[in-house]
């Protein structure tokens, strides 16, 4: 019987120089989709699939989204004077309970892998996921939910996994399958960000990940690697080899890969047309759009 999962990491000390100017002072994690920032959709996914314990991996610089995640008693006395009751029941989902949430900082930038590693002492000797907020996935079941279920039959470690063109394969890390049983596949290996050349498929690692305790012990032990950096994906393959399973999970949803311009923008138009007070008008936006564009031929 599998241990149940209550324990995230979530690693946010990245600089996100792609997002420059604006990440200068503003943490890339509290940028918005539509009105709720990145790092929100992460927490709402960790919550769904049971998560009760949050631990942040920060760096310099990202006090504003330490503090996103604190109550703000002038603002909700505000909202509540006013009577704007909806308001300020979404501002209250935001706030976080006292001791469920910790801050660990990385102090150097050396890796996925680096980052997990500097929680390990909040984690102790239980499985534990790690989620990138960079990767938002619209679902009508949470990715995580979906693998909190299938993880229930398997145990070990699983990763959400997708695939992806050959060309791209040297953006990820890479499975290599042992056996395929269609939502879920069993890993022989995973190599970090090969090319099309040597990728042994294109199912590709997504930033979702239920892993077992000894990846932290393995992580003591690993040597850097693609680009010089401490890999996840490294310590997880080493674990194969030291006897728990790996598991690739294909996941039902849509991936948008934030961490990117254009997948931001994509996911915000995306979230914007899913909902009920934003869709008419930014649907009659985008074809007027592409009416001038088609005129303009």
């Amino acid at each position: 019987m599998t241990r149940k999962v209550t324990k995230a990491i979530f690693p946010v000390a990245g600089m996100g120089t792609r997002f420059l100017p604006a990440t200068k002072s503003v943490p890339k994690e509290i940028m918005t989709l539509v009105d709720r920032p990145l790092v929100q959709y992460a927490i709402d996914e960790a919550r769904a699939a049971g998560i009760k314990e949050f631990i942040f991996v920060t760096s310099r610089g990202k006090s504003a989204l330490e503090d996103y995640f604190d109550h703000s008693p002038i603002l909700e006395q505000e909202l509540r004077k006013k009577g704007k009751t909806e308001l300020l029941n979404t501002l209250k989902a935001t706030n976080m309970d006292s001791g469920a949430i910790a801050y660990i900082r990385q102090h150097k930038a050396l890796g996925l892998g680096h980052a997990v590693w500097c929680a390990r002492r909040l984690i102790g000797n239980e499985p534990f996921m790690v989620i990138l907020p960079d990767d938002v996935i619209a679902a009508e079941k949470p990715c995580l939910q979906q693998m909190v279920e299938a993880y229930a039959d398997t145990g070990g470690n699983m990763v959400a996994a997708m695939e992806v063109p050959p060309e791209q394969t040297s953006s990820y890390g890479v499975l290599d399958v042992a056996e395929d049983m269609g939502s879920v596949v069993s890993a022989k290996g995973m190599v970090e960000k090969p090319s099309a050349e040597d990728a042994p498929s294109n199912l590709a690692v997504i930033g979702r990940y239920i892993l077992a305790p000894s990846v932290l012990k393995t992580l003591n032990q690993i040597k850097s690697g693609a680009g010089g950096e401490i890999q996840l994906t490294d310590a997880i393959a080493a674990d194969i080899d030291r006897g728990t399973p790996v598991y690739g999970y294909r996941f039902r949803g849509q991936r948008f890969d934030c961490g990117s311009k254009a997948g931001f923008l994509q996911a915000t138009v995306a979230f914007a047309l899913a909902r009920d007070d934003l869709r008419d008008d930014l649907s009659r936006y985008l074809s007027e759009i592409e009416m001038s564009r088609k005129a303009a031929e």
